[in-house]
């Protein structure tokens, strides 16, 4: 089995579609652990700010079939693939960790740990004693990196908020 760690975004309808992703989720895997709640503002473009959550999962699918059902999940609710990278989006489903698994032509680890505190904070949440497998250091170190340079706006709610 292997540990697998989605995130999933929307900035509209935002409860709706996260909700709906993560009833599919359950289609597809067992043992889910869900995140918080994540708030942030749009990055790269004007647009209403985003919801985010992480999701861990086990699994026996290889990566290729794990990618298939995201894009399952997202094509079913509506999701445009040929909108620009820095758009709305209806849903996003990204795999952002595979056990310890480095493929540069699927994004794994995705680069966005990195990049993005939205990405980062559930990773930590769901995995406060993971290592990232490119970078040899805990999601801690990197949370901690983050923190001390403040240049994100991350606000985090219990998940039940996307149920209210």
């Amino acid at each position: 089995m292997s540990i697998l760690h989605f995130n999933i975004g929307s900035n509209q309808d935002r409860r709706k579609n996260i909700r709906s992703a993560l009833n599919q989720l359950q289609n597809f895997f067992e043992k889910i652990k869900i995140s918080s709640l994540y708030e942030s503002p749009s990055e790269g473009f004007e647009g209403q700010d985003f919801y985010n959550v992480g999701v861990n999962v086990e699994t026996p699918k290889t990566a290729s079939e794990v990618l298939e059902i995201l894009h399952k999940i997202e094509d079913s609710l509506g999701r445009n693939r040929t909108m620009p990278k820095f758009s709305s989006r209806i849903i996003d489903l990204d795999l952002v960790i595979y056990d310890d698994m480095i493929d540069e032509k699927i994004n794994v680890p995705r680069k966005d740990i990195l990049r993005y505190a939205f990405v980062l904070a559930p990773l930590l949440e769901l995995n406060p004693d993971g290592i990232h497998p490119e970078k040899g250091v805990s999601y801690l170190k990197l949370w901690e990196d983050f923190e001390s340079h403040k240049v994100f706006d991350l606000n985090q709610y219990n998940i039940e908020k996307l149920y209210n």
